[in-house]
């Protein structure tokens, strides 16, 4: 059996964590392939709203297996609070969560140093969400990181010390002092480490391959965004690790052979949190209604989101990037009751028009090029059907599919878990 892959295909908080919790009941097991706390994946079910940072979205669902792959970085104190809301609603979790041994641990230190390269960089600030993510993939990448596997080990208390003497020597040498209190960060750490402990722990590459070999299906889940991916994303105003599907490869230690079908979702419209380029992006009245009627705040920092138009040149990108095989769209509901809308169909670009995305974003002669489309008065909210969406928003979504090539086979139509229109 495959692999299906969910990824977003813009800037992150497109809407994954739903889809997941939608689409897992198919699978055997949901996996994690990347990423850390920095993400939020957002779920609202039977009048209540969880927000989850490092578990998998498919943990809601009862029977199913959810791995956390080695290409995710693990902050203990980060799940223990994740665990807490799931243990307040009676969830059965502990034996359906497991955990590779080859995933990296965040650790206080490393959230230390993150907030203080932030600091440091004054208005240069690439708006990091300061959990230790960048610190800890750099640890990886430099071959001094510690993984989960090393709790196993007699030695890990004096790897553990030893990695943040290095830190720490680090920090006092580059970086002006903040207030941080490292004490108390560690023993919320240590005592974290203990209910990791509780969980099994496993090879998962070998995982992995044996659910392969025995027939059982699998839903990879990415975090953030395409266009947050180390390598081609907006760099350096990325994450710290491969956000498309060839991060599923090193991130759950799979052949490429196996994944089948890749779903990329992406708003309505556009969304970033955070510093970087952002070529369709809205400072008047109609960004601050997608904001507000959109509930556009970072489910990890409650960040204000910046809001804009949805863009065709950077999502045919990712796309190609990712080998999308279809397309899922969500929040078309809060276009709703617009008159007009907008759509960023080429860039122009030191005078001269292109489709295709340049390798600086932030140049300042990029100019987003826009079509226009007509609204809609009526709600898309509450359809149960394709043929139930106002006829304006029918003819939105297959203006955006022509352009993309792609098909949409779902449409969000509110946040809760059955406002979702599958389309045939």
């Amino acid at each position: 059996m495959p692999v299906d892959v969910i990824l977003g295909l813009q800037w992150g908080d497109e809407g994954k964590g739903k889809i997941v919790d939608f689409l897992a009941p198919n699978y055997k097991a949901v996996a994690r392939f990347q990423g850390g706390p920095n993400a939020g994946h957002t779920l609202k079910f039977d009048g209540q709203k969880f927000v989850l940072h490092t578990i998998p979205s498919g943990i809601f669902r009862e029977g199913l297996l959810n791995i956390i792959g080695n290409g995710v970085v693990l902050d203990p104190i980060t799940l223990r609070k994740e665990a807490e809301q799931l243990d307040a609603i009676g969830l059965s979790y502990k034996s359906r969560l497991l955990i590779s041994r080859k995933a990296h641990l965040i650790l206080p230190t490393h959230r230390l140093l993150d907030a203080a390269s932030e600091a440091s960089k004054g208005k240069e600030k690439i708006g990091s969400t300061l959990k230790g993510i960048g610190p800890t993939y750099m640890d990886k990448t430099g071959r001094n990181g510690l993984r989960v596997g090393d709790l196993e080990e007699p030695d890990f208390k004096s790897k553990y010390e030893k990695l943040k003497a290095k830190h720490l020597e680090f920090y006092y040498k580059v970086h002006s002092p903040l207030v941080f209190d490292l004490d108390q960060e560690e023993e919320k750490w240590f005592s974290s480490l203990s209910f990791l402990r509780e969980f099994q722990l496993i090879d998962g590459e070998y995982y992995v391959d044996a659910m392969l070999r025995n027939g059982d299906a699998i839903l990879a889940e990415g975090a953030q965004g395409s266009m947050l991916d180390i390598d081609f994303g907006t760099y350096p105003f990325v994450t710290s690790s491969n956000t498309l599907t060839s991060g599923v490869c090193s991130g759950l230690g799979i052949a490429p052979k196996h994944i089948r079908e890749v779903l990329g979702i992406t708003k309505a419209y556009c969304t970033r949190v955070g510093s970087g380029p952002f070529p369709t992006e809205l400072h008047n009245a109609v960004g601050d209604h997608l904001r507000q009627k959109g509930f556009e705040f970072g489910s990890t920092t409650g960040r204000p989101r910046r809001c804009g138009w949805i863009d065709l040149v950077q999502l045919k990108y990712a796309i190609m990037l990712n080998g999308v095989t279809q397309l899922i769209m969500t929040k078309i509901d809060v276009l709703d009751n617009m008159n007009s809308l907008s759509y960023c169909n080429a860039y122009e670009v030191n005078g001269k028009l292109t489709e295709q995305l340049p390798y600086n974003l932030e140049n300042s002669d990029l100019n987003a090029q826009y079509a226009t489309h007509i609204g809609w008065p009526d709600k898309t909210e509450g359809s149960q059907s394709f043929d139930q969406l106002p006829e304006a928003a029918v003819s939105y979504i297959n203006t955006l599919e022509a352009w993309l090539k792609v098909p949409f086979s779902m449409i969000s139509t509110g946040p809760e878990r059955e406002s979702l229109i599958v389309r045939s």
